[in-house]
């Protein structure tokens, strides 16, 4: 899975006409856009090879990729950024550093992806684009599910709750158990992928690592403390945010269970908005 400024590696073919997009070698067609945020768009793409000869060549045949999570049908989800800044663009990097750490059912892998330049005006700055690949998940976020069974007075009963549950714990103990400990930091009901399955338990997929960070840190002064506050501020979401993250001591140990305070919190959400016994 390199990460390549070629722009001949990553592009988005719209000078001919077309909706393709090149990920280092393999070449992807744009569906539909599915949704957008910030400086991010997410499309539905599907795999484009040109013939069963060309198939040494395709996703399926990488062998840094996780069988199980190659499509069936060649469609993926691919987010792409608008990159303006050397801020961003290191906080990217790292996105992309982060994502391709784990390797669990219930987290979000990264299949692939590129990072290309693009020149504006001959005297003006060079910006980046990039281009993160993952599975596709066509059943929506637990937020999304949650607000339909609101609208048509239906909930989740009471085990399949507790299934979901139990997978975010699953995917948050591998990132937990990691060396060193990685923390999500923005774990909610928006972050989670829903995949419906015949005769089993729904599936959710914790997704989005752009927050997560080593988890431990120990904070040794006011200066510290205020830091730690202003990035959870623009990293962690308000309602899910533990307390610690709200108004750090000036001599504190932060740990993973910031991570279990927003699982709580998810679970409450859940439990409130889509429950029988509400």
């Amino acid at each position: 899975m390199g990460c390549s400024f070629s722009g001949l590696n990553a592009f988005y073919d719209a000078a001919n006409g077309s909706a393709d997009v090149w990920i280092n070698e393999n070449r992807f067609r744009i569906v539909r856009q599915l949704g957008e945020g910030g400086f991010a768009f997410v499309y539905l793409v599907k795999e484009v090879v040109a013939d069963a000869s060309a198939s040494p060549g395709s996703l399926a045949a990488k062998k840094s990729i996780d069988p199980s999570h190659i499509s069936d049908d060649g469609t993926y989800a691919l987010k792409k950024v608008l990159i303006q800044s050397q801020d961003q663009l290191e906080l990217v990097r790292e996105e992309i550093r982060v994502s391709s750490l784990f390797n669990h059912p219930n987290l979000l892998p990264l299949l692939d992806h590129a990072i290309i330049s693009i020149k504006g005006a001959p005297d003006g700055p060079t910006n980046h684009e990039a281009y993160l690949l993952f599975p596709v998940h066509l059943d929506g976020t637990l937020l999304d599910n949650t607000k339909i069974m609101q609208a048509n007075k239906e909930f989740f009963p009471a085990i399949t709750v507790l299934q979901l549950f139990k997978q975010l714990c699953a995917g948050l103990k591998h990132m937990h158990n990691f060396d060193p400990p990685y923390a999500h930091n923005d774990v909610k009901p928006g972050n989670v992928l829903i995949t419906q399955r015949k005769g089993q338990p729904p599936l959710a997929i914790l997704m989005d690592f752009g927050s997560a960070q080593p988890a431990r840190k120990q904070i040794c002064s006011r200066s510290e403390a205020l830091q730690l506050q202003e990035w959870a501020a623009e990293h962690c979401s308000a309602p899910y945010r533990a307390p610690e993250l709200w108004d750090c001591p000036s001599q504190a140990y932060i740990d993973e269970r910031t991570d279990v305070w927003s699982l709580g919190c998810t679970l409450y959400a859940i439990i409130v908005s889509s429950s029988e016994y509400f």
